[in-house]
């Protein structure tokens, strides 16, 4: 990565629009909420992007500048929506280094979902329903916490 790529956030949604994991990489806890904002209003132009888009291309490019941030986004087969917010510099961000970041994060998610145990103990609902797996901040994604957690100190270390 160049030394001036700067993770802000990362927003996992589900294809049903549902937050599975916004975590962010700014010291002020009160940006939080500016950054579930972030996720939630790029579904909007998500949602344009994919339907204008022919192919599978997963990477949707740069989605919108807001204030400080520059918003990228990603659309898995599987229809998951990965939203990555960078810090706005002078210097030019390269789409490759953006697909690397969002291969990373995909494959963190991969990996988290392929735990065989993170059904185990679940309710009855969830074996019908995955989707309440996919809950913002349940404790079962622990795993992808702490991979998104080391794919943004990488990025923000180097």
């Amino acid at each position: 990565m160049s030394p001036v790529t700067r993770l802000n956030a990362v927003g996992y949604i589900s294809s049903q629009n549902h937050p599975i994991l916004v975590r962010t990489f700014v010291t002020n806890q009160r940006d939080d909420l500016k950054y579930h904002y972030v996720a939630h209003t790029s579904l909007d132009v998500i949602e344009e992007r994919v339907s204008a888009t022919k192919g599978g291309e997963c990477y949707l490019g740069h989605l919108y500048s807001m204030e400080d941030l520059a918003v990228y986004g990603w659309v898995a087969p599987s229809k998951l929506k990965i939203v990555v917010a960078l810090a706005l510099t002078d210097n030019v961000v390269k789409d490759k280094e953006v697909v690397t970041i969002f291969k990373a994060l995909h494959l963190a998610y991969h990996r988290a979902l392929s735990n065989p145990f993170l059904r185990l103990n679940a309710p009855a609902e969830v074996l019908n329903d995955p989707a309440a797996l996919l809950i913002s901040g349940n404790a079962r994604w622990k795993s992808l916490t702490k991979r998104v957690d080391a794919i943004g100190k990488a990025i923000n270390d180097a």
